[in-house]
């Protein structure tokens, strides 16, 4: 009988063979790939990093909400590469379009992270330990023993240690009565997620408060009273969301600022400030002025502002006249420290002389003649404190153009020269009155008193942001110290045994297994502590190797 020979079947592929990968996902499915991709943790903690990398500019490069002056500076010393990185944002990396976008991906990551995590973190809490397993040998951690107790006995034991760990236990429904499951360190994933859910609290903060926040910053002379407004501070940054109708008003006059430096030691510590505080009489509104103290570390608090005690320095109180002793200026002029010995820079400006006077130079708190330097301060307290002043003569404000105070254009000027000469320097100390050369006047130098550089600061998202701080480091620490663990007992009953007095008597085996999620180098310890414990509760009394042969 002949055989068939069976028909030989050939694959047949498809001619596209980009289908041989299985299905496109098309757009539905690429987008829930990028979101599984998007919300991943590993995705979180690359923006996490990238956002600080992406901070790094901020601190290199001067930024525009902080010193404006510094970015023109930077701007005019570097006319090639300046422009380019202004283009970057590198001075205004803050709240530039790349830096938003890292810090929204951020946010959607952390919601998409964690929420699902929530949800799964719930049914968790809600479940049962699972069921003891079959083989508890293959834990990394079993111990097991032979008792003289009943098996009932032995159970309830197991159950009550675990019960006083307070590990949750398994509900005994009577389908294995000689068998406990136990589980704890529920708190360890609580942490996980409160501390992503504090991460995510700090962001939304530090969001609000540029959002709805403001910060300005005024001088503030002894004996002067200022009263908040846009047009009152010296520099004024508002939140995007902020008009400047929203700032409160009330008035502040700063009676007196005390600060001491360090007179005895030497070295480095020479010269440092100790004491740094100031008082001032705050009023807003019909309700009555209250004094306040305040330091940099105790800012004053007014309607939700905060004010604080930056910086320091001296204003010479001032009197110009002309030949006729008629007064033309009188007033306390701000210098600027240019050092730790608070050698200052400043200018008098006196448009109603004719012509326009301006005197340009330092005050010096404590004098001292240098070689090289020439007029130079010693000391940052007033130990002999001079006025160093050359006098110029002509139009201070050409075109009306406006321009800072604490410097003058001296274009349209003229310096003022002695009758032989030479250019006119003066020296001035308190109580001193000098002649201007050319019938022009006098100056004198009454006394001088401080001033107090004040950081108004209206931040909405700080105390939500510190609160959310704590909350992260409470999570962090729940992560750190708590140890998810489960633990399985299973009692085995033996054979009943005659004793000497003829009673009958039972041996029960009972195996104690620890399951740790992670490493857990005190499981063991763990496990041994339950099964002493055990023994101890039931009353009965571990069988060796001796008592089975007898």
């Amino acid at each position: 009988m002949a055989t068939q020979t069976p028909e030989r079947i050939e694959p047949s592929y498809p001619k596209d063979r980009t289908t041989l990968g299985g299905p496109r996902l098309g757009p539905l499915g690429w987008a829930r790939w990028a979101w599984r991709q998007l919300t991943s943790m590993r995705t979180a903690l690359l923006l996490l990093l990238l956002l600080a990398l992406a901070a790094i500019p901020g601190s290199v490069f001067p930024q525009r909400g902080v010193d404006p002056a510094r970015v023109r500076t930077y701007l005019e010393d570097n006319p090639g590469l300046g422009p380019w990185l202004d283009r970057a944002g590198m001075f205004d990396v803050y709240s530039s379009p790349w830096f938003a976008s890292i810090y929204l991906l951020l946010m959607v990551s952390l919601v998409g992270c964690v929420l699902p995590r929530i949800r799964q973190h719930v049914q968790a809490l809600r479940e049962q330990p699972p069921r003891v397993p079959r083989r508890l040998t293959r834990m990394p951690v079993h111990r097991s023993v032979v008792l003289d107790a009943t098996p009932g006995e032995v159970a309830a034991a197991a159950r009550a240690t675990l019960g006083e760990r307070r590990f949750r236990l398994r509900s005994d429904d009577g389908a294995a009565p000689l068998e406990v499951s136990a589980e704890k360190g529920y708190l360890k994933e609580t942490g996980n997620i409160l501390f992503h859910l504090s991460v995510l609290g700090v962001i939304v903060s530090v969001a609000a408060g540029h959002l709805f926040g403001w910060r300005a910053e005024i001088i503030v002379k002894e004996g002067e009273t200022v009263t908040t407004g846009a047009g009152s501070f010296d520099t004024l940054t508002l939140g995007p969301l902020v008009d400047e109708q929203d700032i409160p008003v009330f008035s502040l006059r700063l009676d007196d600022l005390d600060v001491e430096f360090e007179a005895e030691a030497q070295g480095a510590q020479f010269g440092q400030p100790r004491v740094f505080a100031g008082l001032a009489t705050v009023q807003q509104g019909d309700e009555p002025a209250t004094g306040q103290e305040f330091a940099i570390n105790r800012p004053l608090s007014v309607d939700g502002v905060s004010l604080y005690l930056l910086g320091n320095g001296y204003a010479p109180v001032v009197t110009v006249r002309d030949a006729e002793e008629q007064i033309l200026f009188s007033d306390a002029v701000t210098f600027l420290p240019q050092d730790n010995t608070y050698s200052s820079q400043g200018v008098v400006k006196v448009p109603g002389a004719t012509p326009e006077l301006a005197f340009v130079g330092g005050f010096l708190p404590t004098l001292t003649f240098d070689p090289e330097l020439g007029p130079t301060s010693a000391f940052p307290g007033l130990v002999d404190p001079a006025l160093v002043l050359a006098v110029f003569e002509g139009e201070l404000y050409p075109d009306g153009r406006a321009q800072s105070v604490f410097s003058v254009e001296t274009d349209q000027m003229d310096q003022v020269m002695q009758d032989d000469g030479t250019p006119t320097s003066l020296l001035i100390r308190p109580g001193d009155t000098l002649e201007l050369p050319g019938d022009r006047g006098s100056i004198e130098l009454e006394s001088v008193i401080r001033w107090g550089g004040l950081l108004v600061r209206h931040d909405p998202g700080r105390v939500p942001a510190l609160v959310f701080a704590s909350m992260a480091i409470l999570g962090l620490m729940l992560m750190l110290g708590v140890r998810r663990r489960r633990v399985f007992v299973r009692v085995e009953p033996g054979g009943a045994e005659e004793s000497d007095q003829g009673k009958g008597a039972r041996h029960t085996g009972v195996t104690v297994a620890g399951l740790p999620k992670g490493t857990d180098p005190g499981l063991d310890d763990l496990v041994d502590q339950v099964l002493e414990r055990i023994v101890t509760a039931s009353g009965g009394r571990v069988r060796t190797d001796k008592d089975a042969s007898e």
